[in-house]
């Protein structure tokens, strides 16, 4: 693992590929409650054929490295961080890639400084109002209050309970115990890592992404969406307004592509279709 130091704070990454590639440099985002874990397959294998990819764990709850400067300005300064990054690693122009609140933070980003990212594949995640979707809504809602977050994560040491329609088997059809016991382990753990993740929640307003997905007609670079057609959080339905409100009028123009089989987490349930995904859109412009 790496760590880069940032103006807004510290993270570690794991990078897979190439130092020097013919194709453009891939950065994931993920989302609340999972690290640069869930992109394993898809780097891993983009990384076997000749890509740079680069996997960061954001200050998102399964970070374990406290980032409360990051946060204080909920997603927009978790933006901010990613922007810093791309600038540290010396990658503008890059494939950005995000899911979940990952694509969220990924649309923020692309509204301040859309010249840091060339291209954009976003898989199954929060657009417009829905900021979160539910049933996370309501957990949110109780993360946002700090003294709750060690109970609650505490009770997410049952696989059972982690694994149920309120945990993470909403959004993968077949969790691995390690992976999701790791991704709930760190609010177990650290104090300074609770109040990072009440401090990003409290900081989560619908509105202000309502106004931010329409402005993505603006941003000029090639557009893919991986959709999972089983996601009941993010539904199909949500992915093609995205898609609408980004436009076919680009270079590269629009792409929506329906995963069958996947939920929430595409780039664990079809990791092949991100694959796939990043690198037809690498070979664009």
């Amino acid at each position: 693992m790496t760590i880069a130091s940032l103006p807004s704070g510290t993270v570690d990454f794991h990078v897979y590929g190439p130092e020097t590639s013919p194709h453009p440099p891939v950065l994931f985002v993920h989302g609340v409650l999972v690290d640069l874990q869930l992109w394993d397959r898809v780097a891993g294998t983009l990384g076997a054929a000749g890509h740079r990819c680069y996997a960061v764990t954001w200050p998102l709850g399964s970070h374990r490295i406290a980032c409360p400067d990051a946060v204080a300005d909920g997603p927009r300064g978790v933006a901010r961080l990613i922007a810093e990054f791309i600038e540290d690693q010396g990658i503008a122009g890059c494939t950005l890639v995000g899911n979940d609140t990952g694509g969220a933070i990924c649309q923020f980003l692309l509204h301040e400084r859309p010249e840091l990212a060339a291209r954009l594949v976003l898989t199954d995640c929060d657009a417009f109002e829905v900021f979160p979707p539910q049933p996370f809504a309501a957990l949110f809602g109780l993360l946002r209050r700090r003294p709750l977050i060690g109970p609650l994560m505490s009770t997410m040491r049952s696989t059972a309970l982690r694994h149920s329609p309120v945990g993470f088997g909403m959004l993968l059809t077949d969790p691995d115990p390690e992976l999701t016991a790791s991704w709930v382990r760190p609010t177990r753990a650290a104090n300074r890592i609770r109040d990072d993740l009440a401090t990003l929640l409290r900081g989560i307003a619908p509105a202000e992404l309502a106004r931010v997905s329409p402005a993505m007609r603006d941003y000029p670079g090639p557009v893919t969406l991986v959709w999972g057609m089983e996601d009941r959080c993010f539904t199909p339905a949500l992915g093609r307004r995205l898609a609408a409100a980004f436009g076919d009028d680009r270079p590269g123009g629009t792409r929506f592509v329906e995963v069958d089989g996947a939920r929430t987490f595409v780039s664990l349930d079809r990791p092949d279709a991100v694959v796939e995904a990043i690198e037809a859109i690498a070979a664009v412009g």
